[in-house]
């Protein structure tokens, strides 16, 4: 499926064409009330985790509470949905994933467009980690692309459930090397990680949030990062891109506001937000998550958001 060119650029121009508030000084006393952030996974997971510490930074520099409030269901569309639908004040915020971004790419028939529907505001990347467990003869990603090839139906690639940006990188990784390993789709990094433990696997993509400490502490080891350069959390992990030139593919989570949401607001929520993802306590503790703050300009964000959409629109047509 190809997208419009238009919804590309949607993002990237998103806050440029934020239409001007009645009052601009109702925008600079944001907030003056509760603002709601709406997550699209359980309480406790890495998503959630980031959207907590973000919504107390919030508070705490605007003086207004910033609630988290789970919506789960279908991949994060019910979600996406509930805030794309909500008053564009500002009042309603989505804590957003890669998948929430692809997901109209993937699948036509949901209610909305992500691309068109939301203003982005500020993000954090995400890398992703090819991991084998810590009994693996394979030592490196040229290990298991040889292995693969003497051993095709053995060399299962663990990874998330289709359409997720760990099945894109999985998928991408496969068609790069001309592997014919299947791909075992499991409903999340934590399903995979038990079947790779299990040796139903013998090698799993996952998000760096699920795997960084049991890489740490043994339970797992790295293979390669699909990101360009190492990931600064596991800086002894090479690039998969040594082992398979041109090859990148990452995920990220952030802040989105309904598409209409004053620009004075859009300014002013990453502002802080980009001031906390500097903050020596907040940079800690998303780094323990496994996430890398990514402080940049709501626009910067649109442009990173619509280069990894186009990039998997890009790969499936």
């Amino acid at each position: 499926m190809k997208l419009p060119r238009r919804q590309f650029l949607h993002l990237a121009a998103g806050a440029a064409a934020l239409p001007a508030v009645s009052s601009i000084a109702s925008a600079q006393a944001y907030p003056t009330r509760q603002v709601t952030i709406i997550v699209g996974f359980p309480v406790g997971r890495g998503i959630d985790l980031d959207a907590r510490l973000m919504g107390q930074w919030l508070s705490d520099r605007l003086g207004q509470p910033f609630n988290v409030e789970n919506r789960t269901g279908s991949g994060s569309a019910v979600a996406t949905e509930a805030v794309v639908r909500a008053p564009a004040d500002g009042y309603t915020l989505l804590f957003a994933t890669a998948a929430n971004a692809l997901g109209p790419a993937l699948y036509p028939n949901l209610k909305y467009d992500f691309i068109r529907d939301t203003a982005p505001v500020a993000g954090v990347a995400l890398p992703i980690v090819m991991v084998v467990g810590p009994s693996s003869p394979l030592q490196t990603v040229a290990d298991f692309v040889a292995y693969a090839k003497a051993n095709p139906t053995q060399a299962t690639i663990g990874t998330t459930f289709a359409g997720s940006p760990v099945f894109m990188a999985s998928a991408l990784f496969k068609t790069m090397t001309g592997l014919q390993a299947p791909l075992a789709r499991h409903s999340s990094d934590a399903a995979g990680i038990t079947d790779l433990l299990a040796g139903k696997v013998k090698t799993h993509f996952a998000g760096a949030g699920a795997v960084t400490e049991d890489i740490r502490s043994g339970k797992l080891r790295a293979l390669g990062v699909t990101t360009l350069t190492r990931f600064e959390l596991l800086p002894d992990v090479p690039p998969i891109a040594d082992a398979v030139p041109g090859y990148e593919a990452s995920s990220w989570v952030g802040v989105v506001a309904p598409r209409g949401a004053p620009a004075e607001i859009i300014e002013t929520l990453n502002r802080e937000i980009n001031a906390g993802l500097i903050e020596a306590k907040v940079k800690t503790r998303m780094r323990e998550i496994g996430h890398v703050p990514m402080p940049m300009g709501a626009v910067e964000f649109g442009k990173w958001t619509c280069r990894h959409v186009r990039d998997v629109v890009c790969f499936k047509s």
